[in-house]
């Protein structure tokens, strides 16, 4: 039975090289390469691959098209030796009408959180596995994943790290061991616990952007709202949405001396304004000021959100990186 005075809280992390955050990195790639030309560029791109193959699949309009070469960028980024298919067409006129006026791209619920664990405003156990996976990576820059295990007493801020979990590609087991004991203390290690591995990324597995959702958020202990954030702009209010909600979470835990702030926002297709927008300060709910502007064009607007950004912020996590919507 689990001791009530603690508890345990897990969060892992990818590398870049890892096959699901390639595929993101490509599709925001592609969205960064139709907003150097066109700001205005409407972008729902989803990226598979594997095994040599990479396929773009999605929806663009764009006064961008004639500048932009999917498959060249494709192969900068995976090179020469994989077959690259891609089927993207304009973005479906049910949808477009919508948007024209100034309406979200899609509906859904969009999830912004902030508590006072780590300077950046982020979960700890989310930070520490980061943070980890990050020092990993620059001594092997290879496929890998790490995972955190926290034990905190309910009533404090005291914890104590219970479990780390390394798997790196290319890695010696008691050199990995070393480098993780040297960034962490923890009870228990378990380093590369099925036996080290050199075959990793698309050679291993296949990838899919969107998929690690949680990882690109705040870890699993938050709830998780829209979809995918790589390949959509700005008008997707699954990215957008979710980015306000951020820095309303961040602004209204400083300004209310919160420990934890989790804000939810609601949109339907086609319609500017979310038809729910509440904040959870320390477990009271409460409405969202309406000082914010949380239309898609207002979001944009304050947030700078039509900017070649993206593919910096694809495979390290959207939140508490000092981006806009952190401050």
């Amino acid at each position: 039975m689990t001791n009530s005075k603690f508890q345990i809280k897990t969060a892992e992390f990818v590398s870049p090289r890892h096959p699901d955050k390639i595929c993101d990195f490509i599709a925001d790639s592609i969205l960064d390469e139709y907003l150097k030309f066109d700001p205005n560029s409407r972008v729902a791109v989803e990226v598979m691959g594997g095994h040599g193959r990479i396929t773009v699949s999605g929806e663009v309009t764009s006064q961008a098209n004639g500048n932009v070469n999917i498959e060249q960028i494709v192969r900068a980024i995976v090179g020469p030796a994989f077959e690259v298919h891609v089927k993207v067409v304009p973005q479906s006129p049910s949808i477009a009408h919508g948007v024209d006026v100034g309406g979200a791209g899609d509906q859904g619920i969009m999830v912004g959180f902030a508590c006072v664990d780590t300077p950046n405003f982020m979960p700890l156990e989310y930070e520490l596995a980061r943070n980890l996976c990050g020092e990993i990576y620059k001594v092997y820059p290879f496929d890998g994943k790490v995972q955190v295990s926290v034990e905190r007493r309910a009533v404090s801020a005291e914890s104590k790290v219970k479990t780390v979990v390394a798997s790196f590609q290319n890695s010696k087991t008691a050199d990995l061991l070393k480098l993780v004991q040297s960034k962490i203390q923890a009870e228990e290690y378990l380093i590369n616990p099925a036996g080290e591995w050199t075959v990793g990324g698309f050679d291993a597995d296949s990838g899919l952007s969107g998929r690690k959702i949680v990882i690109d958020a705040y870890g699993p202990n938050v709830p998780v709202g829209g979809g995918s954030f790589s390949g959509k702009d700005y008008t997707k209010v699954d990215r957008s949405g979710a980015y306000m909600a951020r820095k309303i979470a961040v602004e209204l835990l400083k300004q209310n001396q919160a420990r934890e702030v989790l804000v939810k926002l609601a949109y339907a297709i086609g319609k500017a304004k979310p038809v729910m927008a509440i904040a959870i300060l320390d477990g009271l709910e409460t409405e969202i000021p309406e000082v914010y502007d949380l239309t898609p064009a207002g979001i944009q607007k304050l947030l700078k959100l039509n900017q070649p950004i993206y593919a910096q912020i694809a495979t390290g996590g959207h939140f508490g990186r000092g981006f806009e919507w952190d401050k």
